[in-house]
């Protein structure tokens, strides 16, 4: 239902049309430069304007994944913030809303999963701009640093087991629809001494999650309707001296990016995508520009990296050094390679602040959602080229 501003800015918007009238061509190609979180109020003018917004989307400037930049204050109250970059305008957004109820550090995990777990408490949000949070009793198996991963209705929790007569390497899933905690088979036993977020990567697809140990790559799946793990596979390609590696979902694809070289010495940094009944095919998709991995860089070293995926773009970053972001969009065999100033980080949230990463598909409808609410603003930040 409009308001009455509403009605009056339609209004006064069709008596100008009446007047100057603007083809559906022309103004489909206007609203292709105007950012997304403007085209909301401005489908809600007319019926024409409202069939020119989502025409332009479908034809003219498409929607893109976003970059969801949260951080948290290290110290009480641990106050978080929320930045989202969406490529499609090129813009940074700050995203006013209520500082996330604290119980733990917040996470995140296969692109899209945000997450806190406390002795007493697990909370996760899975929806693009993270508008509603689920809070369930913890698993029976208290853990620091586990693998946290969410497959169709299932949250698995798996390894990261911090007391001592407890398995590093036990699984429990939560069912969202029975609400229960069932336990699951352990890990396989040779992560048992790198049973941990920190030390593993995770991907996500509809029916599983696959996690790869980030400095050998070897690779299991597990089933949550089998509660089994599976594997294990080598997914990274012969003949590439690969010194660390993340997986991923970008569509439905699995990918790998990984740092190639030598110990204290990258040599460049490349995407895979893998794919086979065993993930036994490896093809390079890319190779990021060295001016980008010099970014990436900065003054630091490039260790590690971290992933995270939404359809066909990635953003890749240093976990050393967030201040500098690489984009890769896939388009039909094509590598679209960018760099992204990450206005979040200053020389105060360097120090005192904990960067969590996540990707979203953020649709319209998304937004008018999260403008429903009276306590989410969104103000665009400018970027400093």
């Amino acid at each position: 239902m409009k308001t009455q501003k509403q009605n009056h800015f339609a209004t006064e918007a069709e008596a100008e049309l009446a007047e100057a009238p603007i083809h559906g061509d022309i103004l489909q190609a206007i609203f292709s430069h105007v950012p997304l979180i403007d085209l909301v109020p401005a489908s809600h003018v007319s019926t024409a304007w409202n069939r020119a917004v989502f025409s332009s989307l479908r034809h003219f400037n498409k929607i893109k994944p976003w970059l969801i930049v949260h951080t948290q204050r290290a110290r009480s109250p641990h106050v978080t913030t929320t930045h989202a970059y969406d490529p499609r305008s090129n813009l940074w957004i700050k995203i006013n809303q209520p500082s996330i109820d604290y119980v733990a550090a917040l996470r995140s995990s296969h692109s899209t999963l945000l997450y806190m777990l406390a002795p007493s408490k697990l909370l996760f949000s899975l929806d693009p701009l993270n508008l509603t949070w689920h809070h369930v009793d913890a698993p029976p198996v208290w853990r620091k640093d586990p693998i946290v991963a969410m497959v169709g209705h299932y949250v698995i929790i798996a390894g990261g087991a911090c007391n001592f007569e407890d398995s590093p390497l036990a699984v429990d899933m939560y069912n969202v629809e029975t609400r229960a905690w069932e336990s699951c088979e352990n890990m396989p036993a040779i992560l048992k001494d790198s049973a941990a977020s920190t030390w593993l990567s995770v991907a996500v697809n509809s029916d599983k999650f696959f996690v790869a140990e980030k400095f050998s790559g070897l690779t299991y799946s597990f089933n949550p309707q089998t509660k089994s793990w599976y594997g294990p596979y080598d997914l990274r390609p012969a003949g590439q001296n690969i010194l660390f590696s993340v997986i991923a979902f970008a569509g439905n694809r699995l990918i790998l990016v990984g740092l190639t070289g030598f110990a204290g010495n990258v040599q460049s940094v490349k995407v895979w995508e893998v794919k086979g009944e065993w993930l036994e095919e490896c093809k390079e998709i890319g190779e990021m520009p060295q001016p980008l991995v010099g970014k990436l860089k900065g003054s630091c070293c490039l260790a590690s990296i971290e992933a995270t995926a939404m359809e066909d773009v990635v953003y890749i970053h240093n976990p050393s050094n967030p201040e500098e972001l690489v984009r890769l969009e896939m388009d039909e065999g094509n590598c679209e390679w960018g760099s992204i100033k990450n206005v979040v980080v200053n020389d105060g949230s360097r120090i005192m602040d904990r960067f969590v990463f996540s990707c979203s598909s953020v649709g319209m409808g998304d937004l008018c959602r999260a403008l429903m609410h009276k306590n989410r603003r969104f103000s665009v930040k400018e970027i400093d080229h």
